[in-house]
């Protein structure tokens, strides 16, 4: 099963960092890659690329130029949506989680920034929300891929980076140019 991130609305200039913590959280809690729609700064893909280049990987970056391309072409491939939203159907206390993984197939997450479209909500198979209340788009996506891994990607080795952290009670530690399998 392959887990990609779609990161929509994105406001250059604006959203710059958020949008980058969204990828780098993606990274981190085990999605194979991050696709973001619209005119995203050539150096919020760079800094992404520079993570997986020095941390490990793999991490596929990509841009496409419409949600709705990027979310037909999903489905026709037999994916499934899944539309993080405080609207949605909480994670807590229901049993979307267990529909959406019952599905067995590649998942597509779609995160907004500012408004997401209306026709978002109609397209996804899942709306989805990680509590009820206004919060992080960020906040949102860790505790989905957290919940959909199972904790398991908290210890996710990467491969290829030319660093790695030697996990420590006190102080930093790393190390360099090792495959970390």
């Amino acid at each position: 099963m392959q887990v990609f991130v779609l990161r929509i609305g994105h406001r250059p200039g604006r959203d710059r960092r958020v949008s980058t913590h969204v990828g780098l959280v993606a990274r981190a809690f085990g999605a194979d890659g991050i696709i973001y729609v619209g005119n995203v700064e050539k150096s919020l893909l760079e800094s992404l690329r520079k993570v997986v280049e020095t941390w490990g990987g793999p991490f596929s970056i990509e841009v496409a130029p419409s949600y709705k391309q990027v979310i037909t072409y999903w489905k026709e491939r037999g994916g499934v949506v899944v539309h993080l939203t405080m609207y949605g159907e909480n994670i807590e206390g229901s049993d979307v989680l267990e529909r959406i993984k019952a599905y067995g197939r590649d998942i597509l997450i779609v995160v907004g920034a500012e408004k997401v479209p209306a026709d978002v909500y109609e397209l996804a198979d899942f709306n989805v929300a990680v509590g009820n209340q206004p919060h992080s788009e960020v906040a949102a996506l860790a505790v989905f891929l957290d919940r959909l891994y199972g904790g398991k990607e908290l210890l996710k080795k990467f491969k290829g980076g030319r660093l790695a952290i030697i996990p420590s009670p006190r102080g930093k530690k790393l190390i360099g140019a090792v495959d970390h399998e």
